[in-house]
């Protein structure tokens, strides 16, 4: 339009953001793709060992599949936007950890442990479909964070009541029933850190006093920073009492990963290897049961030089050196000799002896895209929370994973825990899918935020986030 010889042009309106595609129809035939794997492996497994296919291969391909199939319709009804690899992965790595938990139980025909995992797997799957359906936005339970901390030492305390299970006062057994407890607390301590550091994110990186003069070392005020130390330092000191030092190092890892994203420090990542280091070594000397471990580690094959036999770490270096590149063939290796742990703390070595180096690299691919997709979702995000909580989730799995293959092969001390999805656990494939759930949930937001117009309006920066943009 011209108004007295002067022409006005209208501001072009911005572009409306392109919808993402939301990508079901992948994660659909990437179910069915991880659900065909996993029924050949049973098969693999029976024509290995039989010549013939196992009676139960269609039940537990059709059992694998409903489960699949529902979680799949509750993402598409509740998070229609979520990563589409996430769910699949998940499927996948429960399947091939069943196959393996059957293959290991033709070993011990007294000791059927496929059955009840399968039952665990479902209890798993529906908690997940419940996370999905009733959290609408993972926002909610930033809210709750106190009663998740509460929550998370009552659980870790209560194993100290009861009697220990191989060195370790970490199972609560009551009527033949068992869980480990600490399984559930450590996705409720992600939780609370995730909502302390980012309500006290601004405090956490610009107050206090720098140590040595260095500007990227820079403590908190304790009235900041004691509160979250004090709770890690009380669910550490129970977890040293209950000898449970895996997931103690597991809590660790998570309390400095947590708080270097949360003020962008680099210094705390020095502090935390130090610390790490110093543990290590007091505990490593001073606890017989650690001290053990750690001479098990530094001399695996002293036992057979002593004539008494090879132990577990010894029998898992051979069982990964017998794999080779292509693996023995599923059902046609004797990781059984083992012995107890051969279906928890140990059954890497099975994947490893049978599967081979290419089957192993193959899982640790599949664990690094379920912590990289994590990662991403995180980082997407703008409220600091959600991104805080999805790092957090997302490095208890590479943590966890990272602990239970360096101890089985020989690059770090044994501590006991459950290989995520793979190893016998009810209480570890539960929590497991959970944090799945999360993801899914966080995914979900992070990805309609990108571009489909249903997560625009609640993805406003928080002002935490406008100082942190405007001090970098």
């Amino acid at each position: 339009m011209t108004k007295a010889g002067t022409t006005l042009v209208a501001a072009d309106a911005p572009a409306p953001a392109a919808p993402l595609p939301r990508r079901r129809g992948i994660e659909l035939a990437l179910i069915v793709v991880a659900v065909l794997l996993s029924v050949y492996g049973y098969c693999a497994v029976g024509l290995a060992r039989s010549g013939t296919v196992p009676p139960g291969a269609a039940g537990y391909g059709a059992g694998l599949g409903v489960l699949a199939l529902v979680a799949h319709l509750a993402v598409r009804l509740r998070a229609p936007c979520a990563d589409p690899l996430l769910l699949p992965i998940g499927v996948l790595l429960n399947g091939i950890g069943l196959v393996l938990i059957y293959r290991l139980d033709l070993e011990t025909p007294g000791d059927r442990a496929a059955p009840t995992q399968l039952v665990w797997s479902t209890l798993g799957v529906a908690l997940f479909i419940v996370v999905v359906l009733l959290l609408r936005d993972h926002r909610v339970l930033q809210r709750y964070s106190y009663v998740c901390v509460v929550a998370a030492l009552v659980l870790l305390t209560l194993p100290i009541f009861f009697p220990s299970v191989n060195g370790a006062r970490i199972w609560i057994r009551v009527a033949g029933f068992s869980i480990q407890p600490g399984e559930f607390a450590k996705v409720l301590l992600a939780v609370f850190f995730a909502a302390y550091l980012a309500a006290n994110r601004s405090a956490l990186a610009y107050t206090g006093r720098r140590v040595l003069g260095i500007d990227r070392l820079q403590l908190p005020t304790g009235r900041v920073l004691g509160p979250i130390v004090a709770i890690w330092l009380l669910s550490v000191g129970v977890l040293v009492l209950e000898r449970d030092l895996g997931t103690s190092l597991l809590f660790f890892g998570l309390f400095v990963v947590l708080l270097y994203v949360a003020t962008g420090r680099t210094g705390w990542i020095a502090v935390g290897l130090l610390l790490a280091a110093l543990g290590a070594v007091a505990v490593g000397e001073l606890e017989p049961h650690v001290h053990g471990r750690v001479e098990d580690w530094q001399h695996p094959f002293a036992s057979i030089e002593a004539g008494e036999g090879p132990n577990q770490l010894s029998q898992s270096l051979f069982a990964f050196a017998a794999g080779g590149l292509t693996g023995t063939g599923l059902g046609l290796g004797h990781s059984i000799l083992i012995g107890f742990a051969a279906k928890s703390d140990f059954i890497l070595a099975t994947a490893g002896e049978e599967l081979g180096l290419a089957g192993l690299s193959a899982l640790f691919i599949l664990y690094g895209l379920l912590v990289e997709r994590g990662y991403r979702a995180g980082l997407a995000l703008r409220d600091s929370f959600g991104r805080l909580l999805a790092v957090g989730l997302a490095s208890i799995v590479a943590l966890q994973v990272f602990v239970i293959a360096g101890g089985v092969t020989g690059l770090i001390p044994l501590t006991g825990m459950a290989m995520p999805f793979l190893a016998q656990g009810g209480s570890s494939v539960v929590t497991n899918w959970a944090i799945v759930a999360l993801l899914i949930r966080v995914s979900d937001r992070a990805r309609s935020r990108l571009g489909v117009p249903k997560g625009e309006e609640s993805a406003a920066p928080t002002p935490q986030d406008k100082h942190m943009e405007t001090a970098r």
